[in-house]
């Protein structure tokens, strides 16, 4: 009893996160959603083929379920995983993720929450693992990416939120406010420090 609830929560909150994540790309142009927005590069477009990337590998080759898609080498020296090259469309990477859920939510719902896996990137003793610990594993990836992009979509255009329906109309005023708040704060607790 307990592990099907437990396999549908983490299914469920996996799914909410995925969408979550591709709504960071709604409205923006194509150069705002592959430009570099840090100054290690990561970029929004370059998130979601990351991610599906790495919920390929975790769904599929960990369980001898090898993804259908072409998948580059693990952790390319190149980081060819986390940006989109010119030739690479945001619809082919929307539609290679998507592609992705499906054969993922193969894997999750045919096999058991203790369904041994191998995972050959992991360290000893992690190597051997189960579903369970897998889903979590990909569930914590899924959300930390997408907090990467929530913050990286404030910084382009303001927005943030984790779908349409929870946005809220942005007031500039409040929020200078509220900054210029934090930064009195932040002012005032150096100079005691100092």
């Amino acid at each position: 009893m307990i592990d099907k609830f437990a396999k549908d929560n983490l299914h469920g909150r996996l799914r909410r996160d995925r969408e979550a994540l591709l709504w960071k790309l709604d409205g923006l142009s194509e150069y705002d959603a592959r430009r570099p927005l840090t100054a290690t590069g990561t970029n929004l477009l370059g998130l979601v083929k990351h991610v599906a990337t790495v919920e390929a590998r975790y769904f599929g080759e960990v369980f001898d379920r090898p993804s259908p898609e072409s998948l580059c080498r693990w952790q390319d020296s190149d980081g060819s995983d986390q940006w989109a090259a010119e030739d690479e469309t945001r619809e082919q990477i929307i539609e290679f993720y998507r592609r992705t859920w499906k054969h993922s939510d193969a894997t999750i719902n045919e096999l058991p929450l203790d369904a041994l896996g191998h995972v050959p990137w992991w360290p000893e003793p992690y190597l051997n693992t189960n579903l369970f610990a897998v889903m979590t594993h990909v569930l914590s990836e899924t959300v930390r990416h997408t907090g990467h992009a929530d913050i990286l979509r404030e910084g382009v255009d303001g927005r943030t939120g984790v779908r349409a329906e929870n946005e809220q109309q942005i007031d500039e005023e409040a929020r200078a406010a509220y900054c210029a708040k934090i930064e009195q704060a932040a002012r005032s607790a150096a100079s005691i420090k100092a």
